[in-house]
């Protein structure tokens, strides 16, 4: 036996048995309660409601209040310099569909039973698991490159420095003398020979 539930503006199509994630509505965890908007019942005999189906009902039980993943919310409008980034997390109820009750009286019930998972519980037990882990770590010295319980990584010893070997003293060869030219040879006699004179006067 299937049905098609009506919730939040939308339709379902639900099983006994089945887990189904809905628009968050205002339930308390685990609480258990019915679904009377259903559309349509079927299997042996089918059911059309107009546009509900009278004495119908669908029976579930609030498994988990939580949020989506996050999604990445950009806009954009060219050649205008508008630019605008923002992210969106959906909250959503999951639900266990625990029986399905037909006009006639039939109903179907699912085998399994429902699993209720407290998200804020789990949330808080695995943060502190984690604080658990690192300060084990760090009172074993391992890790020590990774951030402790308070989120602080610890600072590692300055390495030393090697001593630099020391350079030998090299003799510093005496640079050759350069080729004199026959021109620069005539210009200096020349000078000398200038100075000469204006002594001589």
């Amino acid at each position: 036996m299937y049905a098609i539930i009506k919730t939040g503006g939308k339709q379902y199509k639900v099983q006994a048995g089945d887990v189904l994630q809905i628009d968050k509505i205002e339930q308390a965890l685990g609480a258990e309660f019915t679904i009377n908007e259903v559309l349509l019942v079927g299997g042996d005999k089918t059911h059309v409601g107009s546009p509900l189906v009278k004495n119908a009902g669908v029976t579930v039980v609030v498994t988990k209040q939580a949020r989506t993943r996050k999604v990445i919310v950009f806009k954009k409008r060219r050649r205008q310099g508008y630019r605008k980034f923002g992210t969106h997390k959906q909250e959503f109820t999951e639900l266990f569909i625990k029986a399905i009750t037909s006009p006639d009286g039939q109903s179907s019930k699912a085998e399994g039973k429902p699993v209720v998972k407290d998200m804020t519980a789990l949330r808080a037990e695995r943060i502190q698991t984690k604080i658990e882990d690192s300060r084990a770590r760090a009172e074993a010295g391992i890790g020590l490159g990774r951030a402790n319980a308070h989120g602080v990584a610890p600072k590692a010893a300055p390495a030393k420095k090697a001593a630099a070997p020391k350079k030998k003293a090299v003799a510093k060869k005496a640079a050759p003398k350069k080729a004199t030219s026959k021109r620069s040879v005539k210009t200096a006699a020349k000078k000398a020979a200038k100075k000469t004179t204006k002594k001589t006067k």
